[in-house]
């Protein structure tokens, strides 16, 4: 039996020892597949591209840019960056963040654009690496635009990674900055997916929708949809998702509480 629980904002979905929180987010309610062992898995959304994802009592925190978000928030065990740009990496605020036991994992270009103290600690992942950190499987796969499109040039193929998180069969996949790529579109078993669409940097409503509806996530947030036009239309999204697949549950979280 499935139970959900509404606190301040928070829903608590439970389905065969397995739970999704999702913090202040929509109301779709949505089961987690079932497991042997009992699971929860909760989405902090933070701001824009930042955001916490807490697997049972590992916290992973990608993006982070502004430290003072993170204020009263489950202390990292891991932190991911996915790119240069400074919508995702924050030198500053990954210094603030860093614990003692705290992996931070980047692609190699951002590892050059670390402090030296920073730099020693960081762990370089290229697209297609993995590593276990925490009883976790992160895998780092490409984020980019199409080499066809007009905005070819802001996020080229090899330089910053979308990270594909695994556990027990459990597959959360964090996209970065990327178009709908062909590796996106072949993405299998992914449960539970963060999907940009900001034009001119990544993708417009209709791409981002076309390219879930072809890999098939059990779940999707829509994220990283601030454009210099101001925020994506992710109601518009969600219908569009819906009306190709209703099985596939489209999140929206508070991505930008100020605005």
């Amino acid at each position: 039996m499935r139970t959900v629980l509404w606190l301040a904002g928070i829903a608590v979905i439970a389905f065969g020892g397995y739970y999704l929180v999702t913090h202040y987010s929509s109301d779709v309610e949505t089961p987690m597949p079932e497991q042997k062992e009992k699971t929860i898995i909760e989405v902090f959304p933070i701001e824009h591209a930042s955001g916490i994802l807490r697997w049972n009592d590992t916290a992973i925190y990608f993006d982070p840019v502004a430290a003072e978000a993170f204020v009263g928030k489950p202390p990292a065990h891991i932190i991911l960056v996915t790119d240069i740009h400074g919508d995702h990496l924050s030198p500053s605020t990954l210094a603030a963040l860093m614990g003692t036991t705290t992996t931070l994992i980047v692609p190699e270009a951002v590892k050059y654009q670390l402090p030296a103290d920073l730099a020693a600690q960081a762990k370089v992942l290229a697209n297609g690496a993995s590593i276990s950190e925490q009883g976790l499987t992160i895998t780092a796969v490409p984020m980019y635009n199409l080499p066809d499109a007009e905005n070819k040039d802001r996020h080229v193929k090899g330089r910053g990674n979308g990270y594909v998180i695994e556990k027990s069969g459990t597959r959360v996949y964090i996209a970065g900055d990327t178009a709908g790529t062909p590796e996106m579109r072949s993405m299998p078993n992914i449960y539970i997916a963060f999907v940009p669409m900001n034009m001119p940097y990544t993708m417009s409503v209709e791409e981002a929708a076309d390219a879930v509806l072809e890999f098939k996530p059990r779940i999707v947030y829509p994220y990283h949809y601030r454009s210099p036009d101001g925020l994506a239309d992710v109601a518009k999204f969600k219908q569009l998702v819906n009306a190709g697949d209703p099985s596939i549950n489209v999140m929206l979280g508070a991505w930008y509480p100020a605005e």
